[in-house]
């Protein structure tokens, strides 16, 4: 039987921003908290107007153990986040973003992973250990330089020296290439695969995050149980909304394994494949 330590909640607070509960631990993922019509920097004075309100305020949200940060951009780390969150609360992300976040903004327990390096949080009897995924923000070699590096993150939990008992893999903004596969010969069968879409559009007409078509192709070749789409919708930059992506996830047989999960709904997933319940 499976108990409530095995299933983790999920609330999708909006764009990439997921707050997951296992027992007693709780993490947040890329926290974007800044309300309709506040505009976040992308840097280089490009700014990006938010189309739709956060599930939660910054001052609402609960005590956290760690924030998982795929990269340093206002659409994924804002002014609030920076205001409110606890100095003193660990950040998984990159090696850039880190010694940004510690020199910088006072965040002195940032750490950052290089591509497959892993590290470990722990409350009372529940773990997870996250392990850095290769991510490209931008596939030209110039825009890449320009744009702040990017990783995806699989994030494993159970209990404190014990087994693995949910694998969720998060994309972070990345675009599909073929270095990506390697992921699920790393962590075959994650229970959930948390993508980042949007098609996001710089001006000249880079696009620097998967659309539609490019997040459907990756989730039928990382193959996880269930796929829950994130980062559509919420932002000026972004072109491809979130019926792209299901259209194409219908067209490639994987209707099954779509998480429907909108902006402030909560999601409970258990160990085993079971169909998650949403509320």
């Amino acid at each position: 039987m499976t108990s409530f330590d095995d299933a983790i909640d999920l609330h999708f607070i909006g764009n990439a921003t997921v707050l997951l509960r296992f027992g007693g631990l709780t993490l947040l993922t890329d926290p974007n908290l800044l309300h309709r019509g506040e505009r976040a920097h992308l840097g280089y004075g490009l700014v990006s107007r938010r189309l739709t309100e956060p599930a939660l305020d910054a001052a609402d949200l609960p005590r956290l153990d760690g924030v998982v940060l795929s990269h340093l951009h206002g659409d994924h780390w804002d002014r609030r986040a920076r205001s409110h969150l606890d100095h003193s609360l660990p950040i998984i992300t990159t090696p850039h973003a880190a010694r940004r976040l510690r020199t910088l903004q006072g965040f002195h327990r940032a750490g950052g992973l290089r591509t497959w390096e892993s590290c470990t949080l722990r409350r009372g009897t529940a773990q997870v250990r996250v392990t850095s995924l290769p991510g490209r923000h931008a596939l030209h070699p110039v825009l890449r330089r320009l744009l702040p590096p990017v990783m995806g993150s699989m994030l494993e939990f159970g209990p404190a020296a014990g087994p693995v008992r949910l694998r969720l893999y998060v994309s972070g903004d990345t675009l599909l290439f073929d270095g990506l596969e390697e992921i699920a010969r790393r962590f075959p069968a994650a229970d959930l695969a948390v993508l980042h879409l949007g098609g996001t559009q710089l001006p000249g007409g880079f696009v620097v995050t998967m659309d539609g078509a490019q997040g459907a192709e990756l989730a039928r070749r990382l193959a996880p149980r269930r796929v829950l789409p994130v980062h559509y919708e919420d932002y000026t930059v972004f072109r491809s909304p979130l019926e792209d992506f299901l259209t194409q996830a219908q067209r490639l047989g994987l209707d099954e394994r779509l998480l429907s999960c909108p902006r402030g709904r909560h999601a409970r997933l258990v160990p085993g494949g079971d169909r998650p319940t949403v509320g």
